[in-house]
């Protein structure tokens, strides 16, 4: 398994109509909880004062971790930001 640390930028525009934005957010909760169910999607944050979160992905391969944020529903309207993690020589765990 691989670990990458992703931050999320979005920016849905204002005058997305707003049956689609409801639509569009209930999919995005319904996609993100079911990847955490499988262990995935690890850890979420949200960064205060903006609509952001930093997230800890664990997958497959880098291939893996590009297929699932591209059908994230709120994709189209993101700004992200991709770390791969490795284990540092300190961490006791």
């Amino acid at each position: 398994m691989a670990l990458f640390h992703v931050r999320m930028d979005v920016d849905i525009p204002l005058d997305l109509d707003p049956g689609l934005r409801t639509q569009t957010l209930a999919k995005e909760k319904a996609y993100s909880q079911d990847l955490q169910r499988q262990g995935k999607w690890v850890h979420i944050w949200r960064i205060a004062g903006k609509y952001s979160n930093v997230s800890i992905f664990d997958v497959e391969s880098p291939d893996e971790l590009h297929d699932l944020l591209w059908n994230l529903p709120l994709f189209p309207y993101m700004t992200i930001d991709i770390m791969p993690l490795a284990k540092h020589p300190s961490s006791i765990k």
